[in-house]
């Protein structure tokens, strides 16, 4: 533990290198409020676990503790960028086929999907975490070891999701245990940035098969999971005009000059529309254009995120934004001395849907039972991940956390270390084991 704390107190100094892909990290939305398992579903987890093929597929996730720190480098340093997950997708593939899995595929959009059959095949439960990460395809994912704790940009979010995921797999074929329903065992593309949520919007469509609970893998330690869903939009907003020379072509109207006004309107109106009602959020996260200090630019865009708890709210500050951004129009237009009028696109470029399902849900129940079983009380939030999608649909899902202690994510400085990281995998398999139901247990 000397070691890390020395070490971590190293790498603050590198914290100014945060990379700017999103202002909020979608594992830490919400803090979460305490949630509390019924009875009846506490007696459940207690029991199973107690059995002889949980405590078997228990020990078996101890034992492939040092695979798993192994794997978890070879993983994290394969580079994963949304739209380019498939070397990563390709090895991730193999790893479901060696723990032993009936069939494993990649779909039609790049998800990798394992199939392990269930005795009934009367349902069908799908534990997921994402294969891509935020960092673009020339990012160093070089992992750097210091004492107790690994280094690397994507090494927390979400490539100890996926370590978590085969882990789950491995030790329920090794305990031999067998579930009632078919389970399926998924690495998911574009979760992140402009991915969109691609590949679980593409799972929960009619091109792919019925799934009927989904438990996702994404966020911190052991006790955290979200039950409902964080909707967002983003747009990129982009205005054009003739450009010219600052001197020369002075009086066309200026495209840089228009985005400042939408900035500036928009974050006046959002402001105020931001501090009562539902928790809602605005960012312009990106902002670019122009040639040189000396020309009029012929293109200016900015990439803005909103987010909010409730539907209504969401599409309420994205009506002020796009009103904000014909009052810039307009008036820059008004504003020119000569030449054409300046137009403006905008475009939608990310839009997660939001949705709350109950605490009472059977899915959740098991969740919160499964981490009270380990002595652990579990804060139940909402969640910007791949279960927004399910969520929305009214279809039970739940995401968990992917174990172990880290932070900066979405960083150069992404640390991780293994502070117990096996319990939120037993976890993980008590609750995925919980929902799909075991046979003779």
């Amino acid at each position: 533990m000397k070691n890390r704390k020395s070490t971590l107190r190293l790498f603050g100094l590198f914290s100014c290198f945060t990379l700017i892909f999103s202002t909020v990290y979608a594992q830490e939305e919400d803090a979460g409020r305490s949630g509390k398992a019924e009875a009846a579903y506490l007696k459940e987890a207690e029991q199973l676990a107690k059995t002889k093929q949980i405590q078997k597929a228990f020990q078996s996730i101890l034992a492939q503790n040092k695979r798993n720190r192994d794997e978890l480098i070879m993983l994290t340093e394969i580079p994963a960028p949304p739209f380019m997950e498939t070397k990563r997708g390709l090895r991730f593939a193999s790893m479901l086929k060696e723990a032993g899995a009936d069939s494993v595929w990649t779909d039609k959009v790049g998800n990798v999907i394992a199939l392990r059959k269930g005795k009934k095949r009367n349902r069908t439960v799908a534990l997921d975490a994402h294969l891509d990460t935020v960092f673009p395809l020339e990012t160093d994912v070089k992992v750097k070891i210091k004492g107790d704790t690994l280094f690397a940009p994507g090494i927390g979010d979400n490539t100890q999701g996926l370590v978590l995921v085969v882990s789950v797999l491995r030790a329920l074929e090794e305990a031999r245990i067998e579930t009632e329903a078919d389970v399926l065992f998924i690495g998911t593309v574009g979760e992140e940035g402009l991915g969109d949520l691609r590949g679980v919007k593409y799972l929960f469509t009619d091109q792919s098969p019925r799934i009927d609970s989904w438990i996702a893998v994404d966020g911190g330690e052991l006790g955290r999971m979200s039950n409902m869903g964080l909707g967002s939009y983003r747009y990129r907003v982009t205005f054009k005009g003739p450009g010219g020379h600052s001197w020369g072509a002075f009086g066309l109207a200026n495209p840089q000059h228009a985005l400042g006004s939408a900035i500036h309107y928009f974050s006046k109106v959002a402001d105020k529309f931001t501090r009562t009602g539902a928790r809602t959020s605005y960012n312009v996260g990106r902002i670019g254009g122009g040639t040189s200090v000396n020309s009029i630019a012929f293109e200016s865009w900015m990439e803005v995120d909103m987010r909010s708890e409730i539907p209504e709210n969401l599409n309420l500050v994205d009506s002020l934004l796009k009103a904000s951004v014909q009052q810039a129009l307009q008036e820059h237009n008004a504003m020119k001395r000569m030449g054409p009028a300046l137009t403006v696109e905008i475009k939608k470029i990310g839009d997660r849907p939001s949705g709350e399902l109950p605490e009472n849900l059977p899915l959740v129940q098991r969740a919160m039972a499964a981490i009270t079983t380990f002595g652990v009380s579990p804060k139940v939030g909402r969640g910007s991940t791949n279960s927004n999608t399910p969520i929305s649909k009214g279809i039970p899902a739940v995401t968990l956390g992917r174990g172990g202690k880290s932070s900066n994510a979405h960083a150069l400085n992404e640390w991780w270390y293994d502070d117990e990281a096996y319990k939120s995998i037993q976890a993980a398999l008590l609750t995925l084991v919980s929902e799909a139901g075991m046979v003779n247990p």
